[in-house]
């Protein structure tokens, strides 16, 4: 048996944000209208090291997408000088179950986590917005920007992280990169970051929000990506109870983020305030943003759907390019 191994630099190759984008749209539109077998991601806790892996398998029968993702989150490698996350992908073939790529999923999780706030962010954000906001200047963070740079004209950026060094490495980085702004600066407080934004990233692993509720915006879009436990809470509750609420997936948003399940247990929303899951905009069958003033919010906690198809289409590219090492095992 033959398997394709791609590197992360070959995942990048493969793959660009922009089709990134149209890829999870389509997954999300397959997911909300029940062509996908996604069971709930196993979170295993490793108390001992403050650290979580996840286990994300999910089939979408539609693009006949089938893989599993094992993906680690451990805030405290920040101190050894490693990164937060580390992830692997496995793909399998749909008719005959046959394991046929393995791939870095680190950069694959970015990838796809900016890229579904590139598709909510084109489908929720004011045509006219020009000015985002970055809040946590990790990996995800740099995707979250450049997804956002290619759905709308963003003129200026601002980034802020508790940790200025980080944020500096960010903005020297990031600014002018692809279609980021040259404009690109690091916000002395999270205030300065959200007053002007027009659209917001949250890509934390706050346990306290991250901005306050009177510095939004009238008209302003959110993509919170960071809280995928109960106990973690990037958004003020405020604005969670005044914005229209668009999710990956219920069922994932409402058994795994605090941004929602701690408003929920407050009496502050109830499940029904959920407007709609993004996939059912992306198909039609919701309308997206219905006024100019209005607060926009997508929460997200990651779905397999997003790993597996992006995942699919990296391979296939990569046999196209003739990508990464083929092994026999």
């Amino acid at each position: 048996m033959k398997l394709r191994v791609l590197s992360k630099q070959d995942v990048q190759r493969a793959v660009p944000m922009r089709e990134a984008i149209e890829i999870v749209k389509g997954a999300f539109a397959q997911l909300s209208a029940g062509k996908a077998v996604v069971p709930l991601r196993t979170q295993l806790a490793v108390d001992r090291h403050e650290g979580v892996t996840l286990f994300m398998p999910a089939y979408l029968s539609e693009s006949d997408d089938l893989g599993v993702k094992i993906v680690s989150v451990f805030p405290g490698n920040l101190e050894m000088g490693l990164s937060t996350i580390f992830a692997l992908v496995v793909i399998v073939e749909a008719s005959t179950g046959r394991p046929v790529a393995v791939m870095d999923g680190t950069y694959l999780t970015a990838l796809r986590t900016g890229a579904a706030s590139g598709a909510a962010t084109d489908l929720l954000a004011r045509k006219e917005a020009r000015v985002a906001a970055i809040f946590g200047a990790g990996a995800q963070g740099r995707t979250q920007l450049l997804a956002v740079c290619e759905v709308r004209d963003i003129e200026r950026a601002r980034v802020y992280d508790t940790n200025l060094q980080a944020a500096e490495s960010y903005a020297k980085e990031m600014g002018g990169k692809g279609r980021v702004p040259a404009d690109l600066k690091v916000a002395s407080s999270p205030a300065e970051a959200a007053r002007e934004a027009d659209v917001i990233c949250t890509a934390t692993t706050s346990k306290t929000p991250v901005f306050a509720d009177g510095d939004l915006k009238q008209g302003v879009h959110i993509n919170a990506v960071g809280s995928f436990t109960a106990e973690m809470e990037e958004i003020p509750e405020q604005t969670v109870g005044r914005a229209r609420i668009v999710v990956g997936s219920r069922e994932g948003c409402l058994a795994e983020t605090g941004d929602l399940i701690i408003p929920i247990r407050k009496g502050l929303i109830t499940e029904d305030d959920i407007y709609a899951e993004l996939g059912e905009i992306a198909a039609g069958i919701r309308p997206g943003r219905e006024s100019a003033g209005e607060i926009t919010l997508f929460k997200s906690v990651g779905n397999a759907v997003q790993d597996v198809s992006v995942a699919k289409r990296v391979m296939e590219a990569a046999q196209r390019l003739g990508l990464g090492v083929e092994v026999e095992l």
